[in-house]
Formats: structure tokens, sequence, C-alpha cells
């Protein structure tokens, strides 16, 4: 009967065209994606020098600490930021993450109203130094980031931190996108993973049509009572350039595009991502495996695209 019924249940995903983690690293992963593109993506300060390069817009850097000796400078560096990010550049996943929205005395404020003494910063810091959120556990430098302020449209459908969106692009081409939403399970963060919100995006309007929360339906948002469905991403046409522009330029045939909305600066890109989870799948209540499909089809029907190419990127330096 068990048998039976995991038959069953494996017969549905096909036919629903789910995707597995080893046909998406098997067909997209190492057919698609070459591993010289690898150390830029995982790279966010490379990869924030290389959207200057292209035009690409993203939140600001104030300082890149790269050594323990350095924390001994830690109050001036900040000294100038009433509000700022502290991310691993090497990170993933959101880990490690810390979003101060303020200062009160010589404490610093979280986005969650939470108080940090500076001594409690300077730790967080060292342990990300120290690889405890990298990616293989390597030792890291630390990005001193712009907070970005949400585009208030947000408001209603989210709770204390910043949605944002992302978009799978296969050989170049919009697969299937969702919208990220912090809750107050979440800490305030747009992690599917901790409770947050995926709202499946269709990729012809912009509007959200699906959406779930630790793997259920949820058509409102549990903070705030306001229905997450049938909402209008602003700046849709600008952010699918935007994922188009990035995933041309970086040479990968499978990515993940992350993107946010600043109040003021508009969409600007959060980070790109060679191995994109699948989640995305239940956000949108429908499998890749079709819809990567159609576009094969689309394209083995269309002439090469030659004019406007961009050409693949190449290893950007670091600076020291």
């Amino acid at each position: 009967m068990k048998s039976l019924r995991w038959l069953f249940g494996a017969r549905k995903l096909r036919r629903l065209g789910i995707m597995g983690m080893n046909r998406r690293n098997a067909e997209c992963i190492l057919d698609l994606n070459p591993r010289r593109a690898f150390p830029l993506v995982d790279n966010k300060y490379k990869m924030h020098q290389f959207c200057r390069r292209i035009g690409v817009p993203t939140p600001a850097i104030y300082g890149v600490i790269l050594s323990p000796s350095a924390l001994v400078r830690l109050p001036e560096l900040l000294r100038p930021y009433p509000e700022f990010v502290i991310k691993p550049n090497r990170g993933a996943g959101g880990r490690g993450i810390v979003v101060v929205a303020g200062r009160q005395g010589d404490d610093f404020l979280r986005h969650n109203g939470q108080r940090l003494e500076l001594e409690e910063l300077r730790q967080h810091i060292s342990d990300v130094l120290s690889g405890l959120y990298s990616l293989g556990g390597r030792p890291d430098e630390v990005l001193i980031q712009q907070r970005v302020v949400p585009d208030p449209s947000f408001a209603s459908i989210s709770y204390q931190g910043i949605g944002d969106i992302r978009v799978i692009l296969y050989k170049m081409v919009p697969a299937m996108a969702m919208l990220r939403l912090p809750t107050r399970q979440s800490g305030g963060r747009a992690n599917l993973h901790q409770g947050g919100i995926g709202a499946g995006v269709d990729l012809a309007t912009g509007l959200t049509t699906y959406a779930v929360m630790r793997n259920r339906s949820a058509g409102r948002h549990p903070d705030t009572g306001m229905s997450v469905l049938g909402f209008q991403v602003p700046r849709w046409a600008e952010i699918l350039e935007m994922s188009r522009r990035v995933g041309q330029a970086v040479g990968l045939g499978y990515i993940g595009v992350d993107i946010v909305l600043d109040r003021d600066r508009g969409p600007l890109l959060l980070e790109a991502n060679a191995r994109p989870g699948l989640a995305i799948q239940i956000a949108n209540a429908q499998g890749l495996r079709h819809r990567l499909r159609e576009i094969d089809e689309q394209l083995a029907r269309q002439p090469p695209a030659v004019a406007g190419r961009i050409e693949p990127a190449t290893e950007v330096q670091a600076a020291a």
C-alpha cells in the first residue's frame, strides 16, 4: 500500500511537471552553467562591481571588512550611517544578514526592534569572517551595505522587512517568478524556509496568482490580514528587463535573479544565484519542466539572436 501511494505521488508530480533536485543539477546546472561564472555570482562584492560595469543598479556598499584586525575601526566605519545591512560576502539563503534600521544611544536597532550593542555587532562580524555563514564554511569577508527602503506599495503585505522578487531564467528567457514576503514568523525576512510567503507571479502581467507559506496555501498575509493574491508588482517590465540583462551578461543558462524595489531608486539587483532552489514551483502551483520545454520549443522556432548581445562575464577582480 505504501509503495502504491508513493507511486501515485511520483506520477502526479510528473504530470504536473515538477522538477526535482537531481534533474535540475544534471540538466540545468551542469549542462548550462559554466563553472567559470560561479566565482562571480558566488561573490556579492564582485557581483556588485560587475553590475556597475554593465549599468545595473544595486544597493550601495559602504565598506568591506576583510579581516578581524579591521574590527578595531568598526565604530569609525559605521559612524556616518544611521542604518545599514551587514552581509556575508559569500553567504547563501539569507544566513548571517543583520539589518540595522536605526540607533538608540550607543546601541543599534535591528529592523525587528531588537537592540544590539557594539560588542554584539563586532562578535557577529567576527563569526561571519570565520566562515560561519559562507558557502563551504571558508573564511569570508563582510559587506556593509545600504539598507533598502521598501516601495510603499508593499506595506500592506509585508511584516517589518522587505520583500524581494526572484526571477528564474532559462537560456536567457524568464521561466518563472515569485514574490517573497516577510512575516512575523520569518523574523521580518523574505525567506521561505523561515516562514516567509512565496507568491507566484504571472510573467505576462506581473500579478500574483497563488501563494504559499510553509508549503501550505496562503491567500492572506498572516500579520496584516491583506490578500496577497492579485497584487500588481510595480515596475514589472523593468524587473524582467533587468533580469534578462543580468542573465545574459553573467553567461549562465540557468540562473535565479533576486531584485528588490527601493522607495527612491526603484528596482535594484540584490544578488544572482547559479543554483536557484525549486520552491518557486510550489509558489506558482506548477512545475518548471513544462515551462522549460515550452522555452526550448520557442527557441527552436526562432533564428539565433545576434543583435544587442552582451558578451558573457569574465572574472571581476575584487578590490583590496
